[in-house]
């Protein structure tokens, strides 16, 4: 009797177009791939992304999943000209932005299979905060760690205001989440946020060796070891997650906000 066919890997459905999405080795691998634009998160990779990560959760042939970015960047963040997109009036616009985010971040927390973070250089905001979700983070010696809210008039998402005092302590994530303090890939390793550092011109190759060496272990023994380590919390961060967008929902609609995403435009301009 022949076996049946494998599944479909997420890499050959054809669906993406802002970032990369392979399968190879048991390793499912997103490459966020708007480099000229330092891969800022857009309204596309805002539903691509959550989709990967349910085709890469179902995929068989998957057994850890790993998100990078293309060119010199990891993500520079939410990408502000999604402010600008259509002609909703702002309290539609920012309801539409809390739901999109909510699912975003719901996808992080509901994957089940190991997610490394290969962070290749700088990220920013969003792509700071989600690292908390993942299991494991690399970064390159070039990364740094950066979440401006409150420079924009805004709030920390991702789940980073239950997940960042757990890993760091309350001091420095509040200077990092109130204060918007840069950290180095040293300083981050130093308050146990990364796991290690490589140097910048080898970071490709040795963390996708690791990555690799990981997808050869037994699939449903590492997403047992997941439950385990994660504990009995899922319930917990989807609540905290619908805290923060609520807060942002208002916070987009705020004076606050919304002037410091005029005067970024206004500096933008000018250049």
């Amino acid at each position: 009797m022949s076996s049946a066919a494998p599944k479909p890997s997420a890499s050959s459905s054809g669906k993406y177009t802002e970032i990369d999405v392979n399968v190879a080795d048991g390793v499912g691998l997103i490459t966020l791939n708007r480099p000229t634009l330092k891969n800022a998160i857009n309204y596309n990779m805002f539903r691509e992304i959550p989709i990967a990560l349910k085709e890469l959760a179902n995929d068989d042939n998957v057994v850890v999943a790993a998100v990078t970015g293309a060119g010199d960047f990891f993500t520079s963040g939410n990408d502000l000209g999604n402010f600008m997109v259509g002609d909703d009036p702002i309290p539609v616009k920012a309801e539409k932005g809390r739901v999109l985010l909510t699912e975003f971040i719901g996808a992080f927390i509901d994957f089940p299979k190991p997610l490394i973070g290969l962070v290749n250089g700088p990220a920013v905001g969003i792509g700071v905060t989600t690292l908390a979700l993942y299991d494991v983070v690399y970064a390159s010696d070039t990364a740094t760690f950066h979440t401006p809210f409150t420079t924009l008039g805004q709030s920390a998402e991702g789940c980073s205001s239950l997940l960042f005092p757990r890993i760091m302590g309350y001091s420095k994530a509040f200077e990092m989440l109130a204060f918007n303090r840069k950290m180095t890939a040293k300083e981050a390793l130093d308050a146990s946020f990364i796991s290690a550092i490589f140097p910048q011109s080898s970071f490709r190759k040795e963390t996708m060796e690791r990555v690799r060496a990981y997808a050869k272990l037994p699939r449903n023994s590492l997403m047992i070891a997941k439950r385990l380590v994660r504990g009995d919390e899922r319930d917990l961060l989807h609540k905290v997650n619908k805290a923060e967008t609520d807060h942002l929902e208002e916070r987009w609609q705020s004076d606050e906000c919304l002037n410091a995403i005029a005067q970024f435009f206004s500096r933008k301009s000018k250049l």
